[in-house]
């Protein structure tokens, strides 16, 4: 508990059994229960996350969205909080992201990147690719959005009840983010993490992935309020 409110933190892995090993080892006292959705992973992730304490669900649908909206089906929190498995955001800043989500007046915060801190954290190509996603999702709904692909939000549980979510791929990180956006009562902030080189094998796809993601913006902007809702 912290402040009295149940506290969830949801882990989505693929192969991870290098880096979730670092997240969990790290994570508070205070987080009242830990949720890794092994992806159907091949190696010990789900073994090692178990033995650690974790409530490991397995989503063999492989898919980003789809190992995120599995994993908060089951989150039973007050406050959510979001991590990848493979060590890059910093589990030690989850109070810092507590407090700001009780002091910033809205219902959902996403923890920026940037500026990257650390040079060897980001590929290049992945830097570009951020910040053209994040510059159109800018423009396209009219809000200024620093990183549109962060993987680590925090949000409280009944923000879910109004959002529509439809994505089961990487795309789901910018839709979550404007869903909160679009919702006025849900309501959106950004602040600033230090984000670290990953552990493990890289599963990103920076040319497919990026198109994709690319794709899926324009379409939301065309096709707003269409989806299914996470309850």
């Amino acid at each position: 508990m912290y402040k009295d409110r149940e506290i969830t933190v949801v882990i989505p892995c693929l192969n991870e059994e290098e880096g979730i090993k670092q997240v969990l080892a790290r994570i508070p006292d205070f987080v009242d229960e830990v949720i890794v959705v092994d992806n159907g992973s091949t190696d010990g992730t789900g073994k090692i996350a178990r033995e650690m304490g974790a409530n490991v669900i397995h989503e063999n649908v492989r898919g980003y969205g789809r190992a995120y909206k599995t994993g908060l089906l089951h989150a039973r929190g007050d406050i959510i909080i979001t991590l990848d498995g493979d060590h890059s955001y910093p589990v030690d800043a989850l109070s810092y992201l507590i407090e700001a989500l009780l002091h910033s007046g809205v219902g959902f915060v996403s923890a920026s990147r940037f500026p990257v801190q650390d040079s060897q954290a980001m590929a290049r190509m992945n830097l570009v690719g951020n910040k053209i996603l994040s510059m159109v999702a800018s423009v396209l709904f009219l809000r200024w959005i620093r990183d549109s692909q962060s993987g680590m939000w925090i949000f409280y549980k009944n923000a879910l009840e109004k959002m529509e979510l439809i994505s089961d791929g990487m795309a789901f990180s910018e839709e979550i983010k404007l869903e909160a956006i679009t919702k006025a009562e849900i309501g959106f902030r950004e602040i600033p993490i230090r984000y670290s080189n990953r552990a493990g094998e890289k599963k990103l796809r920076p040319w497919r992935d990026g198109w994709t993601n690319l794709v899926f913006l324009l379409k939301k902007r065309v096709t707003p309020g269409r989806g299914r809702r996470a309850e």
